[in-house]
């Protein structure tokens, strides 16, 4: 088996990235899961591959993305743990926000999802905002996510 190409994959990336944004009136939404910074499963069975090659794709990138980290208000609420560090996914956020600097991006703004004005995410909201840090909220919504028909009409009434 040939070795990852790391050169070829950012190359690769970056340019399909940038044609999609042209082709799509200058604006593009890329979700990006998994682990950007410690991806160790990709390096496990891609030889070659970096754990940071996802981060590393975004520096390419720099000057034309906006970060944005979208957290769920459900796992503020339940004071979720992330099992490989041990720590909330609260506290996840602000680790991601100082990793991002460290590679030289910065965080737009932070959103939370299927927010329903919980007591936890109120305080995660402000603590965020002490910081300096925009953010947003995006409302639980009903039906969601079967309710295509609503999920997709005009109706912007979830975010504020």
């Amino acid at each position: 088996m040939e070795p990852f190409n790391k050169e070829k994959y950012l190359k690769l990336q970056n340019e399909k990235i940038i044609e999609r944004i042209n082709n799509s009136g200058n604006r593009l939404y890329l979700e990006f899961g998994g682990k950007l910074f410690d991806e160790h499963h990709g390096a496990r069975v891609l030889p070659g591959y970096e754990y940071d090659a996802k981060v590393k794709l975004l520096q390419t990138l720099k000057d034309k993305l906006e970060i944005i980290i979208c957290i769920n208000a459900k796992d503020i609420e339940k004071n979720k743990i992330r099992a490989d560090y041990g720590i909330t996914y609260g506290s996840d956020v602000f680790r991601h926000i100082d990793k991002f600097k460290s590679f030289g991006l910065e965080v737009n703004s932070v959103v939370v999802t299927q927010y329903q004005k919980q007591t936890s995410a109120d305080i995660f909201l402000n603590k965020l905002k002490a910081f300096g840090i925009k953010t947003y909220t995006h409302l639980f919504i009903e039906g969601y996510p079967n309710d295509t028909e609503l999920l997709l009409s005009d109706l912007r009434i979830w975010c504020k």
